[in-house]
């Protein structure tokens, strides 16, 4: 018998393509019952990058703030997102947006990050999209081939949507 699935870590990297992977997480909360939690991970800046910003920008709470105003931007975005897709949900269907527990932005390793907070979470499912750029990492993408081959729980991975036409 097929374990329980009572917590979902859904992740996004907030491409259009996301979208489809949200979707299919929120029919498993529906169809089970368990509680969606929402994570973004704004990757951390290489040190390529940090020494860069550090030569341009002499002001160190200017710094501070330019980093900072990544996480918010992404949380803006991610806001957005949410209230177009719960938005376009046919009413019957609003319910589900009960069983969101969590939405959190956070900085760091995008792997590693959605791995702690699947673990932290004691979650029973992780569902992500895959990667809109380039084919393969030719079908995955390097954040959903990591976590895949490291994740202690199933995972589901969904495509890019394909638009019919």
């Amino acid at each position: 018998m097929l374990p329980e699935v009572r917590k979902i870590l859904y992740s996004t990297d907030l491409s259009k393509s996301s979208t489809a992977a949200f979707e299919h997480a929120s029919y498993i909360a529906k169809k089970t019952g368990a509680e969606i939690h929402i994570l973004h991970v704004v990757e951390k800046l290489s040190n390529e990058a940090k020494i860069t910003l550090q030569t341009y920008v002499m002001d160190r709470n200017v710094r501070h703030d330019l980093l900072q105003e990544r996480v918010h931007n992404a949380e803006a975005k991610l806001h957005l997102r949410q209230e177009n897709f719960w938005d376009n949900l046919h009413a019957d269907e609003l319910h589900v947006r009960q069983q969101i527990s969590s939405i959190n932005v956070v900085e760091g390793f995008p792997a590693e990050t959605i791995l702690k907070y699947a673990k932290e979470l004691e979650v029973d499912l992780i569902v992500m999209g895959t990667h809109e750029k380039g084919l393969m990492h030719t079908f995955l993408g390097s954040v959903a081939k990591n976590v895949l081959n490291r994740a202690h729980v199933p995972m589901l991975i969904i495509p890019i949507a394909v638009k019919e036409g």
